[in-house]
């Protein structure tokens, strides 16, 4: 299931124009998740650790090894096709790891040998059933050492819809400023794909892999909620440290 480098290369540049659509001002948080590593692995005399959350074709892994080249990154994801132009396009930024995060089991696939500095994550998390975030919450604190940090930037909804849909509004303005909109949907992208026959067998085995049924997601769950359930698992401090819209980088420290 090899790719070329020239084929990688081409899909993750699409990636990365559509994914603006949907993350409200994607640099800036990228940039964001990667202080707030800095900040927790600064002064550390071993090399930093860190685990990267369902990281897709490696943008967020990409751009981490560049602030922070000495750091030892595991990137973990369950799609085929994401995680093979991951390893073509940014083979050096990672070491790269078939796994479905929150089944029984995950962090074993990880193999790693000492505890984690920091676990990011961006857009991903959302996946989850509530049940499972919180159980890989727990998973979490347990890996990472005192002191380390989780990061995640995702989209969290009010629990007020008046302010949840003003957020949204906030976003698309945004976003039209940008002029995000102008670039292909997720829809397109996937579906632009599967006419390349260089990413046919990577789709069958992605097809393979769906499950068959729909499962509830944490997708709803607000930034409180998150909060709630990363104290439960462990961490002693949670919260938000960046927001644009409804946007938000969410910390916690174990």
């Amino acid at each position: 299931m090899g790719l070329s480098l020239a084929t990688a290369e081409r899909w993750v540049e699409r990636w990365e124009r559509q994914q603006q659509r949907y993350a409200v001002d994607r640099e800036e948080r990228f940039t964001v998740i990667a202080d707030v590593v800095e900040r927790a692995v600064t002064g550390r005399p071993a090399r930093p650790l860190v685990v990267d959350l369902g990281c897709g074709p490696g943008s967020l892994a990409a751009r981490l090894v560049r602030r922070l080249p000495d750091a030892d990154i595991v990137a973990v994801d369950r799609d085929p096709l994401l995680l093979e132009l991951a390893r073509t396009h940014h083979a050096d930024a990672a070491r790269y790891v078939d796994a479905v995060i929150g089944e029984e089991g995950w962090t074993h696939a990880l193999r790693l040998d000492r505890p984690l500095d920091a676990a990011v994550s961006t857009t991903a998390l959302h996946y989850l059933s509530p049940g499972a975030l919180h159980r890989t919450y727990r998973e979490l604190a347990a890996l990472l050492r005192p002191g380390g940090v989780l990061v995640n930037g995702d989209h969290f909804p009010h629990d007020d819809t008046a302010l949840a849909r003003l957020a949204g509004c906030v976003g698309r303005r945004h976003a039209e400023r940008g002029r995000a909109l102008a670039h292909e949907d997720w829809d397109s992208w996937w579906t632009a794909a599967a006419a390349d026959p260089e990413l046919a067998d990577l789709l069958a085995e992605r097809r393979r892999r769906e499950p068959a049924t729909g499962t509830d997601s944490a997708a709803r769950l607000s930034v409180a909620a998150h909060e709630r359930l990363l104290r439960q698992a462990g961490f002693g401090h949670a919260g938000v440290v960046w927001q644009y819209g409804d946007s938000h980088v969410v910390v916690a420290i174990r």
